[in-house]
């Protein structure tokens, strides 16, 4: 029996392993599954999490799913990470993603999703140990991207989540615990320009927007104690431009905006509509009132190409410290050649002692 736990340290398994996905201090308790929000691919993790309107990979699943309507060809992708590195726990992330386009119809794209928890202890109400059990959490699911013209794409996607944080089952004070299961859904936008001159050379513009992970709430205990999906809104733009006319040496800029569309004690769908005004989260003896203002993330990035072999990345993320606290600076390359590619990228937190520190993601892909 695992009596030392309530029924939110269930949750608290898996948000303390999140702390550095931005789901600490100010949105912890808001959301479960919160791995659902972890930027899978190191590309974009190296500009900034700005990937809105980039969406040009196999990854367009996670960041704009109607970012496949653009894509030709074929790809697969593997990203992994091995999480809160300066923690010494035995957690990893990996994310497998791949596009298949279909002539006539569209791009579809599908993902699995996998965070590993660790090992976690049974204690007693004595602190006596009673055994050892894992934890993990798994999404699975499909996308499809279509182009309404030449410049405009619309997407969608869904996923199902299973969250096994204890063994189902498992009495949690006077409650019996269960996995924790849901679907998500994806609605999508993006629009692409056609190419158009600057001081003489090619540049491009784009703007997407996509609301993730849409679905019922998740339950681990009785159905009065249910929290929502981590229902995320993005928007945002990126700008291209050559470097010179020959077209060897390319800038992207990129610039997302987003915020969390959950509350506790909201269905999905009244949270879309009722999240737009401050709200209220404990702080110490008190509470703390979070404007609107301050529940917006912002991630800008940059990103250099040489003769599409060779890359170079960097960006900046904030989050306010009343919701969420993430601030850092990202760094990132990638090479390619053939139907090769290989990314990385580096997390810099400005706080000392930050579990994202030292956060380093690597991405290996296949183009057909």
């Amino acid at each position: 029996m695992l009596t030392s736990m309530n029924y939110r340290s269930l949750l608290a398994i898996a948000l303390l392993m999140f702390v550095s996905t931005g789901v600490s201090n100010a949105q912890v308790g808001q959301t479960a599954v919160p791995f659902l929000q972890i930027e899978p691919d190191s590309r974009t993790a190296g500009m900034g999490n700005a990937g809105v309107a980039l969406a040009d990979n196999a990854s367009a699943i996670f960041w704009n799913p109607a970012g496949l309507a653009f894509q030709e060809g074929h790809e697969v992708s593997l990203t992994h990470a091995d999480w809160l590195p300066n923690f010494n726990v035995d957690m990893f992330y990996d994310y497998l993603a791949g596009r298949y386009y279909v002539e006539g119809i569209g791009t579809i794209g599908a993902h699995i999703t996998y965070l590993n928890l660790g090992e976690q202890e049974f204690r007693s109400e004595d602190d006596i140990d009673e055994g050892t059990f894992s934890s993990y959490e798994v999404a699975g699911g499909l996308s499809y991207g279509v182009k309404l013209n030449e410049n405009f794409a619309v997407g969608t996607g869904i996923r199902f989540i299973f969250s096994n944080l204890v063994p189902s089952g498992t009495r949690v004070s006077e409650q019996e615990a269960r996995n924790g299961t849901s679907v998500g859904v994806d609605l999508a936008a993006l629009y692409r320009s056609n190419p158009f001159e600057v001081m003489n050379r090619e540049a491009t513009i784009r703007a997407g927007f996509n609301l993730s992970n849409l679905g019922p709430r998740v339950q681990y205990t009785d159905e009065a104690q249910k929290d929502p999906l981590p229902t995320l809104l993005r928007v945002g733009w990126a700008y291209s431009m050559d470097l010179d006319s020959d077209g060897f040496n390319t800038l992207t800029i990129s610039n997302d905006y987003s915020k969390l569309m959950a509350r506790q004690g909201m269905a999905p769908i009244e949270a879309l509509f009722n999240s737009w005004d401050s709200y209220t989260r404990p702080d110490g003896d008190g509470n703390v009132e979070v404007p609107l203002s301050e529940q917006i993330m912002i991630g800008v990035g940059a990103e250099y190409w040489y003769n599409n072999l060779f890359a170079l990345r960097a960006g900046y993320f904030y989050e306010s410290p009343n919701n969420g606290a993430r601030e850092f600076l990202t760094f990132g390359a990638g090479i390619r050649y053939n139907i090769f590619g290989v990314d990385f990228s580096y997390i810099y937190t400005l706080e000392e002692d930050h579990p994202l520190a030292n956060t380093l993601r690597f991405t290996a892909s296949l183009h057909f």
